[in-house]
């Protein structure tokens, strides 16, 4: 369980994979005009160059929708490492110490079953 994440972490994470697939599809792209291959190497280079410049506008879009639901989010005290996290929806983890948190106690994984 250590590598699940806050979900505003979450975000940010998929966030940086699109932007850092967009740039390495733009270097692939790249490739056919510094290699000089030819009407084959443009046609590559137009599409990876094209493909590369969606994945980077979806990455905005994730980073702008991660900072709106950021700014929206329950700012709670955690009550493992004491350190103020953000919440969203009724279950989260903390951002810093990947405890799972709950605002219902019906859902708080760390109720006891009585």
């Amino acid at each position: 369980m250590k590598l699940k994440s806050s979900k505003v972490n979450e975000f940010r994470l998929w966030g940086l994979l699109l932007t850092m697939g967009g740039m390495l599809l733009m270097i692939v792209g790249l490739a056919g005009i510094v290699f000089d291959w030819g009407s084959a190497g443009k046609i590559m280079a137009v599409t990876f160059m094209f493909i590369g410049a969606i994945a980077m506008l979806g990455s905005m879009g994730i980073y702008f929708w991660a900072g709106m639901m950021s700014t929206s989010a329950t700012v709670i005290e955690c009550p493992e490492c004491g350190k103020p996290t953000k919440m969203i929806g009724k279950t989260d983890r903390c951002m810093f110490c990947k405890t799972i948190l709950s605002m219902d106690p019906k859902h708080d994984p760390n109720a006891s079953a009585s």
